[in-house]
């Protein structure tokens, strides 16, 4: 769970926002914080995955820095936000690993993985460097490796994060409802209430502004990049599973025509994820540090880049797929898609599984 400092000074500064409540139209953390009299450290993760990190409270609140309450929300979310990737990780090993250095952990993966990927495609090295122009991937990697590689890490990927939600909603859940909660709302309504928050997100200008990269700095780039990036990675996932329901299901075997809906849906996802991570990344560069917990940057930067190079091999291999290069960036742009997979559960992939959790208990209270 959350370390006991962290616990002490999150309870401190939600119970001076419970007392002050300047801050309850804002977002839903300030509602579901009211609804709270204690502060453990379920809540605390709890309203730190419900927070959105739009910034407004800090900018908003009379007892920020400098005053001597030094309360600043955000940066108090976030870290907890950090904390909670790992005390829910399962295997837990893994996620101690990917916090205490994401940079090492993810490089050391990629290297592994480029590692198998070459030894694999070395039992037919002509076709590595083919330049016959058929673009036929599976010549340098067999589709029964493909199949065994991506499945076996989707697989584990998709556990591991079951178990982390699993465990996340668990201390959701633990304890009595807020006496002033009420009934709790049907699940069916929470769950598309929930749902609807996080598609369209909300919460980054709920007030009906745009959310604060800076003090009396208002820009809507954060949320469209945010949406970039979500979509976009929707829109490839479409595409990987709609080119495997043609290869299994109907016998149409790649490469697919730049007309077929696999490329099409996978070249706008490809546009999408390199807008997106790299808008991201750049908004970093001038948001206010005060924002944001610096342990929380390097998961941050981590994803954004593995998302960014997933993109970037993809769309370099849909436009080289008929040339030389074709082996080398296949197995480069595999190795990638397989550590992004196999680091989805440890970053801050997972926390937009726990957003819409929280935004479920959320909206249940309600």
């Amino acid at each position: 769970m959350l370390n006991d400092d962290l616990v002490r000074r999150g309870r401190q500064t939600l119970t001076v926002c419970n007392a002050c409540r300047y801050c309850e139209q804002y977002c839903p953390v300030f509602p579901a914080l009211e609804r709270r009299r204690t502060f453990d450290a379920e809540d605390l993760t709890y309203l730190a995955n419900l927070c959105h990190n739009c910034g407004e409270c800090l900018y908003a609140c009379q007892f920020a820095p400098p005053h001597e309450f030094g309360i600043n929300v955000p940066m108090v979310l976030a870290e907890a936000r950090t904390q909670s990737y790992e005390a829910y990780a399962w295997p837990f090993a893994l996620g101690r690993a990917f916090a205490s250095s994401a940079f090492r952990t993810t490089l050391t993966a990629l290297t592994i993985v480029v590692s198998m990927l070459v030894l694999v495609s070395l039992a037919s090295p002509e076709a590595l460097w083919s330049s016959d122009g058929s673009a036929n991937f599976y010549r340098v990697i067999p589709h029964a490796a493909l199949v065994t590689l991506f499945g076996t890490v989707s697989l584990f990927a998709l556990i591991a994060m079951a178990i982390s939600g699993s465990r996340f909603w668990r201390d959701l859940r633990r304890g009595d409802v807020p006496s002033s909660a009420g009934a709790l709302a049907p699940a069916s309504i929470s769950l598309r209430s929930a749902v609807r928050d996080a598609f369209t997100l909300r919460h980054l200008h709920g007030t009906g502004r745009d959310c604060t990269s800076n003090l009396e700095v208002r820009l809507p780039w954060r949320r469209w990049f945010h949406h970039c990036t979500f979509y976009g990675f929707l829109l490839c996932l479409a595409s990987t599973t709609i080119a495997a329901i043609y290869h299994s299901v109907f016998g149409w075997h790649a490469p697919y025509a730049y007309s077929s809906l696999p490329v099409l849906l996978g070249a706008a996802g490809g546009f999408g994820l390199l807008v997106g991570p790299l808008g991201l990344a750049a908004l970093r560069q001038t948001r206010d540090p005060a924002l944001g917990h610096e342990e929380n940057r390097g998961l941050d930067t981590v994803f954004l880049a593995l998302l960014f190079l997933t993109s970037l091999t993809g769309l370099a291999l849909l436009v080289l797929r008929h040339g030389a290069m074709m082996g080398p960036l296949l197995v480069l742009h595999l190795a990638v898609v397989l550590v992004l997979l196999l680091t989805l559960p440890y970053g801050k992939f997972v926390h937009g599984l726990y957003r819409v959790l929280a935004l479920i208990r959320y909206h249940g209270e309600h």
